[in-house]
């Protein structure tokens, strides 16, 4: 089972990766950059990675549960990481050829920066919805005594 302070800290890298990313992409010049994609390619394998984390370590409980609005937020949490997977793979497709993928293809800078802010925008309000909601419940319902 995966700690809170590794579900924390992981939030933590992707937040740090999402801002640090946003600020060289308003910068045309650094989209190009080797730097600026390999940090992107780590963001994107964090994001997956945490994705899957959470999946595999703290749905069941919550699917299972008997309080139908329990069930519910893990199901909108569930297809939430199905819809953020898809957003990165079309993103990636559209931005990151394979057969480029030490650069970002950017040819439409204002599409890319505006696609760029929404997917990060998206993602950091998952990770501030799994830590206010999320985490709290399934905490609560851990500690509970059935």
């Amino acid at each position: 089972m995966v700690t809170y302070n590794e579900l924390h800290s992981e939030n933590h890298d992707i937040t740090e990766l999402s801002n640090v990313l946003l600020y060289l992409f308003k910068e045309r010049s650094m989209c190009d950059t080797g730097t600026c994609c390999d940090l992107f390619y780590r963001y994107t394998e964090k994001v997956k990675h945490h994705i899957d984390t959470v999946d595999k370590n703290l749905y069941s409980k919550l699917l299972t549960h008997e309080d139908h609005e329990i069930q519910q937020l893990a199901k909108n949490f569930m297809s939430g990481s199905q819809e953020i997977k898809k957003i990165i793979a079309t993103y990636i497709k559209t931005w990151c050829p394979k057969k480029k993928a030490d650069t970002l293809a950017i040819a439409k800078y204002d599409q890319f920066l505006k696609e760029s802010e929404d997917m990060f925008e998206l993602i950091l309000k998952r990770i501030q919805d799994e830590t206010e909601k999320l985490y709290p419940l399934v905490r609560e319902l851990s500690n509970k005594v059935t």
